[in-house]
């Protein structure tokens, strides 16, 4: 059975598009946060959406689609925090199945790891190179912040930086304009969206952000190792209801 996503003209007077939610593309043995697929299973959910006509693209593209009334078969695919393994084993996929991502990187890191997840592996972190390699291959770079930290919990001076310094060091590091930001664990409050706003962001992603959905709060479908066909099945359908985030650090 086809499914046709619906994505309607403007994500400020409609229902939000669907957008799933990648981090790592490595071995997932030890993943307590459930953030890795493994290539081969994200070949099988890009295969799968291939089948049912549905191309997978980067958030801008999708918006500017939406705003066209032209996003028909078009689904958003994101790919927190940056790491390493995004160049490597994640990309070579996409392009094999047509699809491109955004990818929402923290310039504070580079090259460094995910000390913010207390537990499970250390996974590195793109370096410089490894982004402007990315944004070369025409993936969209979006900020996640600096240091990836928890803005609701942020006090004015950190929020300031953490939006304003690392859209202008991606900015640098691309030589492209930055138009996406990632709330980082997905949390988000009214006085985050303001900031987002203020500092000059087009749109950001969350996860769950309830009423404050929005294109400055774009909530996303979790996409990890035990989506097979049928859940995918059940996530497309379903992806105009609420959703709860995933427990654990992201």
């Amino acid at each position: 059975m086809a499914v046709t996503v619906d994505t309607g003209r403007s994500p400020s007077r409609t229902s939000a598009p669907w957008v799933a939610m990648y981090h790592s593309v490595a071995d997932c043995a030890d993943d307590p946060y459930r953030i890795t697929v493994t290539p081969e299973r994200l070949d099988g959910q890009l295969a799968w959406l291939r089948r049912r006509g549905l191309t997978g693209v980067g958030m801008a593209e999708l918006l500017a689609a939406r705003a066209r009334g032209r996003a028909q078969g078009l689904v958003g695919l994101t790919f927190d925090d940056g790491y390493a393994d995004f160049v490597d084993a994640a990309l070579p996929v996409l392009r094999r199945h047509g699809c491109n991502a955004t990818l929402f990187v923290l310039p504070g890191r580079l090259g460094g790891d995910n000390a913010w997840d207390p537990l499970g592996p250390r996974k590195p972190l793109l370096t410089a190179d490894g982004i402007r390699h990315a944004a070369a291959e025409g993936v969209e770079i979006g900020s996640h912040g600096l240091t990836h930290v928890d803005l609701t919990e942020a006090d004015d001076r950190v929020l300031a930086a953490e939006l304003g310094e690392s859209r202008t060091l991606l900015a640098e590091l691309t030589g492209a304009p930055v138009a996406g930001f990632c709330y980082p664990y997905g949390t988000v409050d009214r006085r985050v969206v303001d900031a987002v706003a203020v500092a000059g962001y087009d749109y950001a992603c969350a996860i769950d952000p309830g009423p404050l959905t929005g294109p400055l709060a774009l909530p996303r479908v979790h996409i990890g190792q035990r989506d097979t066909a049928v859940r995918l099945y059940l996530k497309l359908r379903l992806h105009g209801l609420r959703r709860r985030p995933v427990g654990g650090p992201r």
